[in-house]
Formats: structure tokens, C-alpha cells, sequence
């Protein structure tokens, strides 16, 4: 991969780290529960499953609840073929602006990387932190797919995680080429999911749509 495509970083949408404020609907002063509005931490897995915001309105709020923190379960695709045609250089554009939201956002992440002989956790239930974006820089492409197994990693800790923190608002972003040799067992979704299709090229297999609805996952494309 290009050293141009290691060193993307994407800018902050406006208004995105605007301080969070008592709100007005709904007659309270704990701001919008939930969808569109102005004021309120934006939920950024909710909202890039509506597709790419272009405008302020397009920006999804989280309810505001003090006693139920969130977390952000991300499983990445680093095999050989994300490596072609910029696909993994344009995903990880994504995700620098995903970890700065979640560090302004105080969002907990654990990160499973999928690429080589198997997937492993290279960030595990800790906030954002330059730590984390210096690992995103210096990620490179390489080696199979093993996404099934990173797919059951994150279901099976997950299933663990809400046993012990049943209050907890978790999101699981998926971010696949979906050029598998076969699609993964299909798997119950235990939390809300969203499948980021970064396969790029003239030539597309167009096997991303084919996986999200085996994991009863929502589906959006990076284009």
C-alpha cells in the first residue's frame, strides 16, 4: 500500500464536537432522547448506517443517559486483497474520525483486527487514544481472511460483556471487502450491527451485501 494511504486522516464533520448542552424538545432539560437534532453527542455508527452525512441535519443523536455508557465493537479487514485499489487506506480514513468521536465522546472500544492466519484484539475495552491512531497509521494489508473467526470472537465477548454490563449501549461495525472463500456460519446478532462494504475496484465481487444479511447486519457501502 501506498505510503499516502497510511498517513489519511479525515476531517471532523461540523458542528461534530460541538459541547454537549441541555437540550430543549420533548420539555426537559436532558436534550432530544433520540434521533435528529442539534444538541446531543452524535451517534456515529446510527448515523453512517443512514449513509454518508452531508449536512448537519443528517447527523444522528444518542439518547442521553448518565448510567448507560456505550461501546464500539470494531472488526477490521486487513487481508491482502483490502490492500488493493486503496480499500483498507480508505477505510482507516473512516476510522481515524471514528476514534477521535469516540474519544471526544468517551466511547469505549475494543478493536479486532482480521487479516493474516487469525484475528486478534489489538485494542480491548480502553477509550480512544493517540495510541490507537498510531496503530491505525502504521496497519498494513496482508494474508488471508479470517473474519469468521474474528466474527465469533466478538460475539462470543460480547455476549459475556452484556451478562456483566446489561446497561451498556453496544454498536458492532464491521468493515470487510467481502472477498471470502465462503460466507461465516450465520450468527444471532446480539447487539445492533453495521456492515461498512470497503471493496474497491473496477472490479467488484459485491459479496458485502451477501454477508451483512447472513449477520443480520445493516449494510452501507464506503462509496
Amino acid at each position: 500500500m501506498a505510503k499516502k494511504d497510511l498517513s489519511i486522516r479525515s476531517a471532523p464533520l461540523a458542528g461534530a464536537d460541538a459541547r454537549q448542552r441541555p437540550g430543549e424538545n420533548q420539555g426537559g432539560t436532558q436534550g432530544a432522547r433520540s434521533g435528529v437534532g442539534l444538541r446531543g453527542r452524535i451517534d456515529w455508527p446510527a448515523t453512517l448506517a443512514g449513509g454518508r452525512p452531508r449536512q448537519r441535519s443528517d447527523l444522528i443523536r444518542s439518547p442521553r443517559r448518565a448510567d448507560s455508557p456505550a461501546l464500539w465493537v470494531v472488526i477490521l479487514d486487513a487481508s491482502a486483497s483490502t490492500g488493493r485499489h486503496g480499500a483498507l487506506g480508505r477505510a482507516k480514513a473512516l476510522l481515524s474520525g471514528l476514534f477521535e468521536q469516540a474519544y471526544r465522546q468517551r466511547v469505549r472500544l475494543a478493536v479486532l483486527q482480521a487479516g493474516g492466519r487469525d484475528a486478534r484484539w489489538s485494542w480491548l475495552d480502553r477509550p480512544a487514544s493517540a495510541r490507537l491512531q498510531a496503530w491505525l497509521i502504521r496497519l498494513g494489508a496482508g494474508g488471508g481472511t479470517p473474519l469468521e473467526d474474528a466474527l465469533r470472537q466478538a460475539h462470543d465477548w460480547l455476549v459475556r460483556r452484556q451478562r456483566q454490563r446489561p446497561t451498556e449501549r453496544q454498536r458492532l461495525l464491521i468493515f470487510t471487502d467481502g472477498r471470502l472463500r465462503h460466507l461465516p456460519a450465520q450468527l444471532i446478532p446480539c447487539c445492533p450491527s453495521l456492515l461498512i462494504d470497503i471493496e474497491s475496484g473496477p472490479i467488484r465481487l459485491g459479496r458485502g451485501r451477501l454477508l451483512a444479511e447472513r449477520l443480520g447486519a445493516e449494510y452501507r457501502s464506503l462509496d
